[in-house]
């Protein structure tokens, strides 16, 4: 009999809000996996730390950060030859995965390439637009309005398209797009209604006026919210 390979969602950063379930599965794992930048840490890993019991085998996924998709691919592949190895042993696998696996999650990736081959069972996690919205103090949005998420790295014509078609906005993965994507903001009279965050629910989480943010100090883990109607839930 082979292992089965958990897709853990761990929240976006407060080891706390992980789910019950996904906390249950991980503590009776005999292998965890999780990814990591190639030459660094793995902030899935941070968030789990306290509920990790010191004794199961770890699996670090290293990740390049390259705008190029062939090296993330190539990665991908290696990782999961390696956990296809430990399942076929019997052993089951909880890969962490910040937020939510399926919402821009990295474990959609080893799920793409193993879903036919294993047992494979995904536990939802809090999102990162969940906890930012959470963390402001800002409903996403109310009544009929349409809420629109959007990458930063968009073209900018893309980006102004869908931000005028939409009532309510997030704007993800904003890193070194911050500058273009606050001047578009602005150009669209939208500056006053939006709201930044960063690192939210982690202990060095920051909210600012966006017309504060230094320029290029934005990190990858922002966001901006914008609600075309203000309290519009008031």
């Amino acid at each position: 009999m082979t292992g089965t390979l958990y897709g853990l969602g761990i929240g976006p950063g407060d080891p706390d809000l992980i789910t019950l379930k996904a906390l249950k599965i991980l503590q009776r794992s005999p292998v965890v996996a999780y990814p990591t930048l190639e030459d660094g840490d793995s902030l899935a890993r941070a968030i789990v730390a306290p509920h990790l019991s010191g004794d199961q085998q770890e699996i670090s996924i290293r990740i390049p950060m390259a705008v190029e998709r062939k090296p993330a691919q190539d990665a991908y592949d290696i990782a999961a030859e390696e956990l296809s190895a430990c399942l076929a042993s019997g052993k089951d696998i909880a890969v962490l995965c910040e937020g939510d696996p399926f919402f821009y999650g990295s474990f959609m990736y080893l799920f793409g390439r193993m879903a036919e081959k294993f047992p494979v069972e995904v536990v939802p996690g809090v999102s990162s637009l969940t906890a930012c919205a959470t963390a402001l103090q800002t409903p996403l949005s109310a009544r009929n309005d349409v809420l629109t998420v959007l990458p930063a790295p968009l073209d900018s014509e893309t980006l102004r398209a869908r931000i005028e078609a939409a009532d309510s906005i997030a704007i993800m993965k904003v890193g070194r797009h911050f500058e273009r994507v606050r001047l578009l903001i602005k150009q669209m009279g939208l500056i006053d209604k939006a709201h930044y965050i960063e690192r939210a629910s982690m202990e060095n989480q920051k909210i600012m006026p966006l017309e504060e943010v230094p320029a290029d100090a934005a990190p990858y883990f922002s966001m901006i919210l914008i609600h075309k109607r203000g309290q519009a839930w008031k």
